[in-house]
């Protein structure tokens, strides 16, 4: 497994990886506030008109979601114990976030991945000048 970050990160600079960290950084912090204000606005535009219920605020509406996250857990979520035996028709348990796959990366690197590598860039250059 180790191989397969340093082959995606070969021929990066550190600044590129350090750029990626920090984008991937405030990519979540983004997502994670417009979660809490989407929940809020509709909990807010829906629930008191509907239910009589009260408004929320922002670290209210986070709360529940929080909370709702846990209690009914979602595909792949905190909630699900056992994905191989789970009886929701919409999971898929062959998703790629699956790592059991890679766990024969390291093997396969080393017996045929530097071979394989160079032998695609060959064919490539070879197409590329018989194009020209």
């Amino acid at each position: 497994m180790s191989n397969y970050f340093k082959h995606k990160m070969r021929g990066k600079s550190p600044g590129e990886i350090a750029g990626m960290i920090i984008f991937g950084i405030i990519f979540i912090t983004g997502l994670a506030i417009l979660f809490g204000f989407v929940i809020m606005w509709l909990w807010n535009w829906l629930m008191p008109m509907i239910f009589g219920l009260t408004t929320l605020t922002y670290w209210e509406a986070v709360g529940i979601f929080i909370l709702f996250k846990i209690l009914l857990g979602g595909c792949g979520g905190f909630g699900s114990k056992d994905k191989k035996h789970s009886k929701k028709p919409n999971c898929k348990h062959e998703s790629k976030g699956e790592f059991s796959k890679w766990k024969h990366y390291d093997d396969f690197w080393k017996q045929e991945g530097n071979k394989a590598y160079e032998a695609y860039v060959d064919r490539i250059i070879n197409n590329n000048e018989s194009n020209d």
